[in-house]
């Protein structure tokens, strides 16, 4: 603020010296040409009276700066003390005319014998003779230029002062108001001019006070719903785990029973001895899967994050998870994006390798459990401009859309009876979300029954993070078949 007043004060101040300095240049050159002329009307005066007295005589005894010329009444030159040999008719020019007509007369011509801008003067004699005096127009501007000497080294002092005293105003002006107390408006406010802007002011100050007021209670019923949510979503996790739990170890408990209560024969402790077995696979399976459900929870995993190859990554979990299906008849098919020699080509994502390996095995082994005997499996990876796209399709037995928002649910099952059956615990796809939520990555899912169930995850993927790479242009090189 202090700036800008004192550029516009000082501005204004130097206009008006700038204004006031030619103003002023001009009057003096205006006077100093009046008082050109006062001089030659005096010496004129003077070498009149003596012309009258001696004649050629008198002006030739004459010592004088300025250039004299006695003309005729005809306009003939008598006598020129510049130019002696001068005979040219004088008769035509405006100062002899004015001076035969009315006794004086004056002007500034260029010479026609000099070439030079000069200053006349005439008068009319008693005898009807014209004296006439000269003077070049460049002596008046040397004694002007001393003036202008004078008047540009004022002016200059004037701007600098005029600096000085601009700088004081917007010092005086701005101080006052860089000194208002922002806390109390009304009592530090220096100028009535501000009064509409410090109302203005306060206005914001309240409103920035209530909105402040409404965040911190927006802020604490948010934290009370989301400690609320918390609290419920802990009842819930607990009775689930506590119902999920309770089942195996029920089952468990039963056979141990009838096995010690020695009613059965060699056979059924077999039998009894293969169903413990199972039901305690599948609750250290349920343990695990808690336990990592709730340390992604708690952000309790502590991974690294690395450039990861999502080809290799699938095609590790494939290899795992064959055995499986090849037993029930399941193709698993691995289509990636390939180089000229028909070799998967890397598809590198920013991420966790432990985590990434953890979503790709409960995806597909989703995509083995759920599926038809002799059903298909199709693990397809893609580039696009901004993510690295990785689906798992199946043909199995899909899902009613009414359950599709609930799968990510944790313990939630579709076919309860079925999952059971199959060892599964209804915790994969809520691993499987909070996995991709910690790496910024996004799980999309399309699914029918009985026609099968697709889910995609999206990662991020950023060129500069990732190596370049060339693909074919090709479309069926782009989404070759790779058996696994």
């Amino acid at each position: 603020m202090t700036k800008k007043i004192f550029s516009y004060t000082f501005l204004l101040g130097v206009m008006v010296l700038l204004i006031s300095g030619a103003i002023f240049f001009c009057l003096q050159y205006r006077q100093t040409i009046d008082d050109a002329y006062e001089t030659l009307r005096g010496e004129a005066s003077c070498v009149k009276s003596g012309v009258m007295i001696g004649g050629i005589e008198y002006l030739e005894s004459l010592d004088t700066k300025n250039r004299i010329t006695w003309i005729g009444a005809d306009g003939s030159v008598l006598y020129d003390s510049d130019y002696p040999d001068l005979t040219a008719n004088q008769g035509g020019f405006k100062e002899v005319h004015q001076a035969l007509e009315t006794g004086s007369g004056s002007g500034i011509r260029r010479s026609s014998s000099g070439r030079a801008q000069t200053m006349y003067y005439g008068l009319l004699c008693g005898d009807g003779t014209v004296v006439r005096l000269s003077r070049p127009v460049s002596a008046v501007r040397r004694a002007l230029s001393v003036v202008s000497f004078m008047i540009s080294v004022t002016i200059l002092v004037l701007i600098l002062i005029s600096a000085l005293i601009a700088f004081r105003i917007a010092k005086t002006i701005a101080q006052p108001i860089n000194e208002m107390d922002l806390d109390d408006l009304p009592e530090s406010n220096p100028y009535p001019e501000l009064q509409q802007l410090v109302e203005r002011f306060e206005e914001q100050k309240e409103e920035i006070a209530s909105q402040a007021v409404e965040r911190e209670q927006l802020r604490r019923e948010a934290m009370e719903q989301q400690a609320q949510e918390q609290g419920r979503m802990r009842r819930e996790f607990s009775a689930n785990v506590s119902h999920e739990l309770k089942t195996p170890l029920t089952s468990i408990n039963g056979f141990a029973e009838l096995m010690r209560s020695g009613l059965c024969d060699e056979e059924k402790m077999i039998e009894f001895a293969g169903d413990i077995y199972r039901e305690s696979q599948r609750l250290i399976a349920l343990v695990n899967d808690i336990i990592r459900i709730s340390e992604l929870d708690e952000g309790a995993i502590h991974t690294t994050t690395e450039k990861v190859d999502i080809v290799k990554a699938a095609q590790d979990t494939i290899d795992i998870l064959q055995p499986a299906a090849d037993k029930r008849g399941i193709s698993i098919t691995l289509q990636a994006p390939c180089g000229e020699d028909g070799s998967c080509l890397p598809v590198r994502v920013v991420g966790s390798d432990y985590l990434i390996r953890e979503m790709f095995y409960n995806l597909c082994d989703n995509a083995v459990k759920y599926n038809h005997d002799g059903g298909d499996v199709f693990v397809t990876i893609r580039e696009e401009e901004k993510d690295a796209l990785i689906s798992f399709s199946d043909t199995g037995i899909g899902i009613p859309e009414a359950e599709q928002d609930r799968v990510f649910e944790r313990f939630y099952r579709v076919d309860k009876s079925h999952s059971r059956t199959l060892g599964g615990t209804g915790l994969g796809l809520s691993i499987v979300k909070h996995a991709a939520q910690v790496q910024n990555a996004t799980v999309e899912m399309e699914s029918a029954p009985d026609k099968g169930t697709t889910i995609t995850v999206h990662f991020p993927f950023d060129r500069e993070d990732a190596d370049a790479l060339e693909f074919a242009a090709d479309e069926s090189m782009q989404g070759a078949l790779i058996p696994s």
